[in-house]
């Protein structure tokens, strides 16, 4: 439905936006990759921000490998060298994309992923917050359907459905917060 996507490090930090991307690629909604490195950079950073999270880190890998045993991307590190990025240290995520064949790359750093060196591949760099909307436009009710799911298990301490869309809102996915502000009634739990 909503294509194949590599899921870059910077979108797997916010538990939040991690939450709800896993869980619309586990309802087949989308197909979500991501590899060893991308794996190691999320975690690696949110263990040195956040060290009173550092314990848990493993756990929510071993959550997301088992939810999507497929996702992880092996046998990228071929296409690393010949690559051309603004950044080299993301060429691994481009690598992994190709490997994936990937539609989209949902990263924040767009500037990092310009069009003119992801064309040839045919993927795109997607905010997360397009890639979220269009996927919110072309198949609405299974995307309130994973959210809905997603609020439902905030349970320690329990958020509100108006907390959760700030919290949306926070992430800078202000067209994501402004769709569930419009459609209330189908993911309040």
């Amino acid at each position: 439905m909503g294509g194949v996507a590599l899921l870059d490090a910077n979108v797997l930090y916010s538990a939040p936006l991690r939450d709800l991307l896993i869980q619309l690629a586990f309802d087949g909604v989308y197909r979500a990759h991501w590899s060893a490195d991308i794996d190691d950079e999320w975690t690696r950073n949110l263990a040195s921000d956040r060290p009173e999270l550092a314990a848990q880190i493993p756990v929510t890998l071993a959550l997301m490998h088992r939810a999507l045993p497929g996702a992880l991307v092996t046998g990228y590190t071929r296409y690393i060298a010949r690559l051309v990025l603004p950044d080299p240290d993301d060429r691994h995520v481009l690598a992994a994309a190709i490997t994936a064949e990937a539609d989209a790359i949902v990263t924040f750093n767009l500037k990092d992923f310009p069009t003119s060196d992801l064309e040839a591949y045919g993927i795109e760099a997607m905010h997360p917050d397009a890639f979220l909307t269009s996927i919110a436009s072309a198949a609405p009710l299974l995307f309130l359907a994973s959210v809905r799911t997603c609020l439902a298990r905030l349970t320690r301490p329990p958020l509100s459905s108006g907390g959760y869309q700030r919290s949306i809102l926070r992430l800078g996915l202000p067209k994501t917060a402004a769709f569930l502000a419009a459609h209330p009634e189908q993911w309040h739990g």
